[in-house]
């Protein structure tokens, strides 16, 4: 059930995703990895598409604490949060490379968090099967866009091909844990709706 103490943490959880700095336990993917020269085109593509992947980690730290927050099941409680600390570290590697390429965050972050927020909140409501298959089906969309990045990036930009495919690893390995623990298969018309939501913030994201 929910309380006010609760409520309160999960709020400050939100600001610091928004507007603190992310830390990373683990060292950043692209540690050991030399900047390449890139044309003002090629730098400006690659910015953008790391823009829509820290746009993309800001949606899946509120769902991630949505699902936490009305999961029943304490285990499953404990595996969204354990996964969303990993997608905390996704925010300071994105950020970082962002910044790295000259580029800015999305201003439509808020936006992004507030709904992926609620969406999350629901999808716990529902139950913890849906709950964590909605989970696993979000991973998996992620894991497909992620992919046609590293075909997007500047086949020199490895700095970030460092960062999206160890991305991609720990966003399969949420999949598989959700499986697990019981996610059942959504419907295709819920399946298709998560990506054409998916489509118009990567849109968005790339641009704004």
């Amino acid at each position: 059930m929910l309380n006010l103490d609760r409520m309160i943490v999960e709020f400050d959880k939100g600001l610091r995703t928004l507007f603190s700095q992310a830390h990373s336990v683990r060292a950043y993917p692209d540690a050991n990895v030399l900047e390449a020269s890139m044309d003002e085109a090629e730098r400006k593509n690659a910015a953008a598409l790391m823009r829509v992947n820290h746009s993309g980690e800001i949606c899946a730290q509120a769902l991630y604490q949505g699902q936490a927050l009305t999961a029943r099941d304490p285990v499953v409680q404990q595996k969204l949060q354990q996964a969303a600390q990993e997608e905390t570290e996704h925010l300071a590697w994105t950020a970082r490379r962002v910044h790295e390429l000259g580029g800015h965050l999305s201003l439509l972050n808020p936006f992004w968090y507030t709904g992926s927020l609620a969406i999350g909140a629901v999808a716990g409501l529902l139950g913890d099967k849906w709950n964590l298959g909605f989970l696993a089906e979000t991973e998996r969309q992620v894991g497909h866009h992620l992919q046609s990045h590293l075909d997007r990036l500047p086949p020199q930009d490895e700095k970030s091909r460092a960062i999206v495919a160890q991305m991609y690893t720990d966003e399969v390995g949420h999949a598989d844990m959700a499986t697990s623990l019981g996610g059942a298969e959504l419907p295709q018309p819920v399946q298709l709706a998560m990506k054409l939501n998916g489509k118009v913030m990567t849109g968005a994201s790339y641009w704004v």
